[in-house]
């Protein structure tokens, strides 16, 4: 199959060359032609009409050597010197011919009686008429009447026939060649100008070689910029073909990426369910076999296999509130005071952490509220400020600062701890992320499945906010911002 297309690319490149040649050749071949026939008219027009302006002239001169000539003598004018073989002449009755000459190489010699019938007929008013004379071909005649005589004059029109046809054979002779030539400097000419649409080609095909199902793909071949030039019709196809397999090796890395994402959160979310479905199994089966043979009493063993079903309820709502976000399910919609629920939380988290220094500062432009899920951005303010408790040692100072300007309310969270080691900063918010124990200085601290910054990330975002962190050892600072009532709605009402 691949053969067979590598076959069709090249017939279609050859019969598409042919059809380009063939077109300029025709093209050529019509222009040519069109000349040839209005050079070949031209040049019959001017011949016909010198030929009967000579015409004229020689029935004007017959009239005049009839004069001068002696009696009995009518035509006696052929016998001079410089008239052109082929002259004819006659003298007219009426319309009837009563006699006449015409010029041979041997002198004047009359017609026969055939021929002076074909002559008849012809008005002595000086138009020109075309005769066919027997024997001695086409004719051009006119004739002209003075003091009450008619004479007719003709000259042959074959030598104009025979003009025009050398003339149209040698302007064949000429446009075959010079289509011959045209049509070699086409071939060569579009054989150049398709080069870089078979370089085109040859890089689409090599990338269609390339295996995009399976693997990471990455640095796909593009067309050389050479024939990307968007002034011409192959730069133009160049550019298009790149910015394709542009789009196809971002989408497939996007796609890989979002893969390896899906393993790592199903492996991650498989780890973190299989610790406490272990510890619950592990006492109910030692309930099962007796819980006093093994020194155990039944309250331990069902707080313990309730606090691990709660612990496993817990990431499993947290994933489940994850995927509702993803989702772009609706939230909540209602005004909410960040101030008195900032105020909330942080009395909450005091309590919580004693050991810690708590601080909580108010820079109020204007009043902090913002639309939005109050439980929801509760949650948010909770999991930035048990993140600051749970990862720094006692005695650590956290502030916690609401501010409003230019629309929008900031809520910092700030804490003179160790820091967020630099490897761990960027993906501080993605799924499982997990600090380093070395971080938690809290003896006895338990860390939780890492799902609580990616969780204060997706709801913020689900209230058109945004957050972000810097970090450095003794600075920590998570930044959520959300736009306030009042500026959203004015952002609405634009859009």
């Amino acid at each position: 199959m691949t053969a067979l297309g590598r076959a069709l690319t090249r017939l279609r490149g050859r019969s598409l060359r042919v059809r380009m040649v063939l077109v300029h050749s025709l093209t050529l071949a019509a222009v040519c032609t069109a000349m040839a026939v209005a050079t070949v008219l031209v040049q019959r027009y001017y011949l016909i009409r010198d030929l009967d302006q000579r015409v004229t002239d020689a029935a004007e001169h017959s009239q005049g050597g009839r004069e001068h000539a002696p009696p009995g003598a009518s035509l006696g004018f052929l016998n001079e010197r410089g008239q052109h073989t082929g002259t004819l002449a006659a003298l007219m009755t009426g319309e009837k011919i009563a006699t006449a000459e015409v010029v041979t190489d041997q002198g004047p010699r009359s017609l026969t009686a055939a021929q002076r019938a074909a002559l008849g007929g012809i008005p002595a008013d000086g138009t020109l008429h075309t005769r066919t004379v027997p024997g001695l071909g086409t004719y051009r005649l006119t004739a002209v009447t003075e003091s009450g005589t008619a004479m007719l004059a003709g000259l042959p029109v074959d030598g104009v026939q025979h003009m025009i046809d050398s003339l149209v054979v040698i302007e064949a002779c000429i446009a075959g060649v010079g289509l011959v030539l045209a049509g070699s400097v086409s071939a060569v000419a579009v054989r150049r100008q398709l080069r870089p649409l078979r370089r085109v080609a040859a890089t689409a095909v090599e990338v269609s070689h390339v295996p995009l199902d399976r693997g990471e793909v990455s640095g796909l071949t593009r067309v050389p910029a050479a024939d990307t030039d968007p002034g011409t019709e192959a730069g133009q196809v160049g550019v298009a073909l790149n910015r394709l397999i542009d789009h196809v090796e971002w989408s497939l890395s996007e796609r890989q990426r979002a893969e390896e994402h899906m393993r790592r959160f199903l492996a991650d979310a498989g780890h973190e369910l299989r610790t406490p479905l272990a510890s619950i199994a592990g006492y109910a089966e030692l309930m099962l076999m007796g819980v006093d043979s093994r020194k155990i009493e039944p309250e331990l063993a069902w707080r313990r296999v309730s606090d691990q079903s709660a612990r496993m309820t817990g990431l499993v709502e947290d994933l489940l509130l994850l995927a509702r976000l993803e989702e772009g399910r609706p939230l909540e919609a209602v005004e909410v005071n960040l101030a008195t629920l900032v105020g909330d939380a942080v009395w909450d988290a005091r309590a919580a952490g004693a050991g810690h220094h708590w601080q909580l500062v108010l820079c109020l432009d204007a009043p902090a509220t913002v639309t939005g899920d109050p439980s929801r951005l509760h949650q948010v303010v909770a999991n930035l400020l048990a993140n600051a408790r749970t990862h720094t040692p006692a005695g650590t100072r956290i502030t916690v600062t609401v501010e409003t300007a230019d629309g929008h309310c900031a809520i910092r969270v700030h804490d003179d701890g160790p820091g967020i080691p630099g490897d761990l900063l960027p993906t501080v918010f993605d799924r499982f992320t997990r600090g380093d124990a070395s971080r938690s200085r809290t003896p006895g601290a338990a860390g939780g499945a890492g799902l609580g910054l990616a969780i204060t990330a997706a709801i913020t975002q689900a209230h058109h906010g945004r957050i972000e962190v810097e970090s450095a050892p003794g600075d920590t600072r998570f930044t959520v911002t959300l736009p306030l009532t009042a500026a959203r709605s004015r952002d609405s009402g634009t859009a």
